[in-house]
């Protein structure tokens, strides 16, 4: 029982990585980017890191697996970028964090319907508390909604659900680094027109910048995707979600810190509530703890067929 309870100790921090360095994003892109070009410091954060692995692994996708890739890529990378911005300036901050803070329950639905995955009671309750505490870390922002916004809110939503719970529903032939390169190359490749077309020629880099892209790219997307879909693959799709509200924790956290923004105690009872949610989503019935404690722990090697070990 220990030796489990240790293992998915490890599991839930390894996940918890990720929305932890997605708790980052605002901060570095608000204090060291260029402003105004939300598209291309996605194409940065995705296709230069998404190459530099792809470089490493030395596997492309084999024949069965070309448009899977190029499903989960446009999804969880190619997709899901655009719709943030498009959410984040057709919407008020504190509105745009909610409808985002609603992904675990719609992750729940989309495996309850994809994979046959039950949305237990623990999990919806920890999804509605994570909802209402979000709601309180943004309270007091200011107004102005478009029905663009709100289109490009919910649809990120959904398109990320999608790519998740497709993550745990296809077995990939190959390691987690791989598959996480197969996606971020096909999300930057994406991003490339886009981003010309909408923006145009790229900004002047600086030294602030340089070091705010390598931070995102290399920590806040690489290493972040790896760590989330190692944790989705292994955990319930609804308790992994629900790890990812750790993300708006560490944004206002780092905004009260190094950008003096304001902290109430709407806010503070807004993080126990996301903590709360969290860890309530994480909590098995006795039956399930039962089956886990008396089952036999195994070791199995990785179906990994990489060819640059």
């Amino acid at each position: 029982m220990e030796t489990i309870l240790r293992h998915r100790l490890g599991i839930f921090l390894l996940t918890a990585v990720a929305p932890a360095a997605w708790g980052t994003t605002y901060i570095v892109t608000s204090e060291l980017l260029p402003p105004d070009r939300p598209l291309f410091a996605a194409l940065v954060r995705a296709l230069p890191v998404g190459l530099l692995m792809l470089a490493w692994r030395r596997q492309l996708p084999p024949p069965g697996w070309r448009l899977k890739a190029v499903v989960l890529g446009l999804c969880n990378i190619g997709l899901f970028f655009p719709l943030i911005f498009v959410s984040a300036y057709g919407l008020p901050g504190g509105l745009a964090a909610t409808i985002q803070a609603t992904s675990p329950l719609a992750v729940m639905v989309l495996a309850r319907l994809m994979i046959s995955e039950p949305a237990t009671s623990r999990r919806v309750a920890g999804g509605l508390l994570g909802v209402t505490g979000v709601a309180l870390l943004v309270l007091g922002t200011p107004d102005g909604v478009t029905g663009m916004g709100l289109a490009g809110a919910f649809a990120s939503v959904l398109v990320s659900g999608v790519g998740f719970v497709l993550v745990k529903k296809w077995q990939p032939p190959v390691d987690m680094l791989t598959l996480v390169s197969w996606q971020l190359v096909v999300g930057g490749l994406f991003l490339l027109p886009l981003s010309l077309v909408v923006e145009g020629a790229p900004p002047r880099i600086d030294l602030q910048a340089a070091v705010g892209f390598t931070w995102l790219a290399v920590v806040g997307t690489g290493l972040a995707y790896v760590c989330w879909f190692t944790g989705l693959r292994a955990m319930p799709a609804g308790g992994a979600a629900l790890v990812g509200l750790v993300n708006p924790v560490v944004g206002t956290v780092l905004g009260v810190v190094l950008a003096h923004e304001v902290f109430g105690p709407g806010q503070a009872i807004g993080v126990v509530l996301v903590l709360a949610g969290v860890l309530l989503g994480q909590l098995r019935g006795r039956s399930v703890a039962a089956r886990d404690a008396a089952a036999p722990v195994v070791v199995r090697r990785p179906r990994w067929t990489s060819v640059s070990r």
